[in-house]
């Protein structure tokens, strides 16, 4: 199968650009094809501008925008992987999603009523935390990612077959950091087979759909 898989981190030697590398290791391991979106490298531009009102008009949109449609079309699954700032995506992702998961092409909306366009693909997401499991316990913070981003955001487009998977405190903690490259390495492994099941140590994760 075909994976999408979106970067974010303004550094590649980061250890994100570790967890993103032991994750196609295990899709490639399993003979998956990658597409990779690397927004920073790739330089993508997350700023919407006026030509993106294209979409509430009935026109096309821009063409980078449309390069960016046109990968997600070409792919079987979905995964982002990215480090987790201010509980969020980090804003060059977000404003992809911003861009690309347009009206008319990921989504309908009236008034009286909303539609997910999307085919329900696969999709991971995989957050690289700085903070511990516990501060994230305590605040609800993983659980208000999942609602934001699962619901509120892929799901509400039509995707709603999501596995969500944060890496704790992955800036302090370097003992833990071979056990989460194992982790990334067995996510890509499992992502597209009935192995794959939520659970395994040193990863909270979740499914929903």
């Amino acid at each position: 199968m075909r994976v999408l898989v979106v970067f974010c981190h303004p550094r590649r030697d980061s250890f994100t650009g570790a967890v993103l590398d032991h994750f196609c290791a295990g899709l490639r391991s399993r003979g998956h094809a990658i597409e990779l979106a690397d927004l920073y490298r790739e330089g993508f531009d997350p700023r919407l501008k006026a030509e993106d009102y294209a979409q509430f008009e009935g026109r096309a949109m821009p063409d980078d925008v449309r390069a960016e449609q046109a990968r997600v079309e070409r792919a079987d699954a979905l995964t982002f992987v990215f480090p987790v700032w201010w509980w969020s995506f980090p804003a060059c992702l977000k404003g992809w999603i911003d861009r690309v998961l347009s009206s008319g092409w990921a989504y309908s909306f009236t008034p009286g009523h909303s539609r997910g366009l999307l085919p329900n693909k696969p999709t991971m997401m995989i957050c690289v935390a700085g903070s511990r499991a516990s501060t994230y316990a305590k605040y609800g913070y993983d659980a208000a990612m999942r609602t934001q981003i699962g619901i509120g955001t892929l799901g509400y487009c039509g995707i709603r077959d999501i596995s969500t998977h944060f890496f704790y405190e992955a800036d302090d903690d370097a003992a833990a950091r071979p056990a989460y490259l194992e982790s990334a390495r067995r996510l890509g492994e499992t992502f597209l087979s009935p192995e794959r099941l939520p659970g395994d140590i040193g990863l909270d994760s979740d499914r929903s759909g």
